[in-house]
C-alpha cells in the first residue's frame, strides 16, 4: 500500500484501506477464517451491542494464540493500548508525539521502509521517548499472498535492518499485516521469526487526507467504541486525529482508561 513514489502513494493508500474500514459494518467478515491452511483473510471488526463491548472480529482468541497473535488485552480491565499505522510523513508525526508526552502515554508506531528512509529523525524521536517502534513490513505489500518463508522474511527483515541502521539499535519483534491482510502461513512465519502479530479492536475512518472526519465525529466514534482491552489503531496522517488526540486521551482517561504499551499486552 505504501509505495516509494508519494504521488502514487496516496491513492493506493485509499484503495487498500478500504478494504479494512467503512464504517460499523462494513468490513469484510470470515470468522473463523484464520484457521484455514491456505486462507487469506482481511482483519475486520463488527460492532455490535451496547456501548464499551468488543466487537466481533475475524477469528477467535484461541485461533490466533498458537501464533502469539493478538487484537486486545484483557477485557476485565480498562487498560487500552494506542498504536499507530505510519506509511508516509504528512507534518502530523511530530504534533502527536507531543501529546504522548504531554500526557505520558507510550504508543506504538507500525512503521514501513519508505517511513524511515524519509523520516528518520522522527523514528529516533519515537524510539528516544519510549514508544515502540513496529514492523509493518518495508514495501506494504499484501503479505497474504506471499506464501514462501524466504520472501516473508525479506520484508520483515529489510524493515528491522533499516530501523536499526537509523537508530542504532534492534527493532522490537511487533508485527501488523499490511492492510490487515494475513493467513495461517503468514501467521505461523511471523511467529517463527520471533514476532508478535498486532491486529486491532477500534479503528474508523481517518486516513483519507483529503475526507478528514470533522472533530466532533471522531470524537463521537473513538469515545463510544471504546472498550476494556482496547488495541486503537489510527493512522498517523491524519490531521484530524493531531488535532484531537489531546482532547481525545483526555476524554478517555475521563472514562476511566489507562494506557498500556504492547509489552504488557503480549506478557
Amino acid at each position: 500500500m505504501y509505495l516509494i513514489l508519494k504521488k502514487r502513494h496516496v491513492a493506493a493508500v485509499l484503495a487498500c484501506c478500504l478494504l479494512l474500514i467503512g464504517g460499523p459494518l462494513a468490513y469484510r467478515f470470515t470468522a473463523g477464517a484464520a484457521v484455514e491452511t491456505g486462507a487469506a483473510v482481511s482483519w475486520g471488526l463488527s460492532f455490535q451491542g451496547p456501548q464499551g463491548n468488543t466487537p466481533v472480529v475475524d477469528a477467535s482468541d484461541a485461533d490466533l494464540k498458537p501464533y502469539h497473535a493478538y487484537y486486545r488485552g484483557d477485557t476485565s480491565q480498562k487498560k487500552v493500548y494506542l498504536t499507530f499505522d505510519c506509511g508516509y510523513e504528512n507534518g502530523n508525526t511530530a504534533s502527536i508525539l507531543d501529546t504522548l508526552k504531554k500526557q505520558n502515554v507510550k504508543a506504538a508506531f507500525f512503521v514501513v521502509g519508505h517511513y524511515i528512509d524519509t523520516s528518520a529523525d522522527l523514528v529516533k524521536r519515537m524510539t528516544e521517548e519510549g514508544h515502540i517502534v513496529g514492523n509493518h513490513t518495508y514495501h506494504h505489500p499484501d503479505m497474504a499472498k506471499i506464501q514462501d518463508k524466504a520472501s516473508f522474511e525479506k520484508e520483515i527483515k529489510s524493515l528491522e535492518e533499516a530501523y536499526e541502521a537509523a537508530v542504532g539499535q534492534p527493532m522490537k519483534k511487533f508485527y501488523r499485516p499490511p492492510q490487515g491482510k494475513y493467513s495461517k502461513e503468514n501467521l505461523q512465519m511471523a511467529n517463527e521469526l520471533g514476532y508478535r502479530t498486532i491486529f486491532w479492536s477500534l479503528a474508523y475512518v481517518d486516513w483519507q487526507v483529503d475526507k478528514q472526519p470533522s472533530h466532533d465525529e471522531a470524537m463521537k466514534k473513538l469515545t463510544t467504541r471504546i472498550h476494556p482491552g482496547a488495541v486503537i489503531l489510527l493512522h498517523s496522517t491524519s490531521k484530524t486525529n493531531a488535532e484531537i488526540l489531546d482532547q481525545l486521551i483526555t476524554e478517555w482517561k475521563k472514562m476511566g482508561y489507562t494506557f498500556g504499551t504492547l509489552d504488557e499486552l503480549v506478557a
